[in-house]
């Protein structure tokens, strides 16, 4: 049987409302007294019945979590993990937990956030994706719901909170320092372009091309599902190229990683032969043969500032809109090298 508030008064020879008072840290009473029923409330194990106290607060406790895809399929990908880490260590601070869509498609995930909505099951959302097309972000400005965005949303809504990267400039940074290696064929591969974050970071390598007067040909871009078999088509694609790619600009570390053994299945080199670089930091790239240079944009730092924003938007709905930059960094490791003039 479970330990009672009146069973901790009857042990610390106080009242229940004593009790309950030094629970929630009241300053009507004394440290004393506090001190001394918190020692009788750890020596019973007492726990709070959080189902009631969320009844009379009308507080769930829990914050929302909008996958990108289904949950078994994101959570593949390193960025979900550590972002859902950043936010937990938030939440985890605030006493909350945390409740993830688990719909199998878009429609799915979808009916998900409006049970979620509707049945109260959340304080807020946090929606872990920008699209083209989405329900889900005007579902949510038309219920007022408190969320938070993390990319950037689309031109055709405003008031949304979010936090992003700049993607336009460390997709541009990017592509320089590929640039500034001697390379000419680059190619840009992945991600689908109904994102916001693809069509930021293709617009900052486009941006850094035509800065560098180099032609982009449309064969050297393939914007694809972040897939296995649409990778692989794709990079085959772009190695039978007359022109081949001497360096690939990629949107993605699993599909970076997929690139790595496509080209040593073909006995081509990285980085002596091709240069491989990609967006996204996960600690298993130091595991890899040939360590991938990468883009951190520090993923556990876009989920922890979200989960902040979205306990200011729960405590205060009429906040105005703000919008949080994360910075990036390239990390350089192994994947890329200087290339000859005559060889490009």
């Amino acid at each position: 049987m479970s330990v009672t508030i009146k069973d901790v008064a009857k042990k610390a020879n106080v009242a229940p409302s004593t009790v309950s008072r030094v629970i929630h840290n009241s300053p009507t009473i004394s440290e004393k007294t506090k001190r001394k029923v918190r020692k009788v409330l750890k020596e019973m194990g007492y726990h709070m019945n959080e189902n009631a106290r969320n009844l009379v607060t009308k507080s769930t406790k829990t914050i929302g979590i909008v996958m990108k895809n289904s949950a078994r399929e994101s959570l593949y990908n390193p960025f979900f993990p550590e972002v859902i880490r950043g936010i937990g260590d938030f939440c985890n601070k605030e006493g909350y937990s945390l409740s993830l869509t688990t719909g199998e498609s878009e429609e799915a995930i979808f009916e998900d956030v409006i049970k979620m909505v509707q049945g109260r099951r959340v304080d807020g959302m946090i929606v872990l994706y920008s699209k083209q097309d989405d329900k889900v972000v005007p579902y949510l400005v038309q219920q007022s719901f408190p969320f938070v965005l993390i990319g950037k949303p689309r031109t055709d809504m405003s008031g949304i909170t979010f936090i992003d990267n700049d993607n336009v400039q460390a997709a541009k940074e990017l592509s320089e320092f590929v640039i500034n290696l001697g390379h000419k064929r680059i190619a840009f591969l992945g991600g689908s372009p109904e994102f916001e974050v693809i069509q930021s970071r293709l617009s900052g390598f486009r941006l850094a091309m035509e800065q560098a007067k180099l032609k982009v040909p449309e064969e050297n871009i393939k914007l694809i599902p972040l897939n296995r078999a649409d990778g692989i088509k794709a990079i085959e694609e772009l190695l039978n190229l007359p022109q081949a790619p001497t360096a690939f600009i990629v949107m993605d570390l699993l599909l970076g990683v997929l690139l790595l053994g496509v080209l040593a299945e073909k006995n081509l080199k990285v980085p002596e032969q091709i240069s491989v670089v990609c967006f996204n930091h996960s600690e298993f790239i130091e595991f890899l043969s040939t360590p991938l240079t990468t883009v951190d944009i520090h993923t556990y730092q876009l989920g922890y500032e979200a989960a902040k924003c979205v306990f200011d938007l729960i405590s205060e709905p009429k906040m105005m809109e703000k919008s949080i930059r994360i910075p990036t960094k390239i990390v350089k490791r192994e994947s890329h090298s200087t290339i000859e003039k005559e060889n490009n």
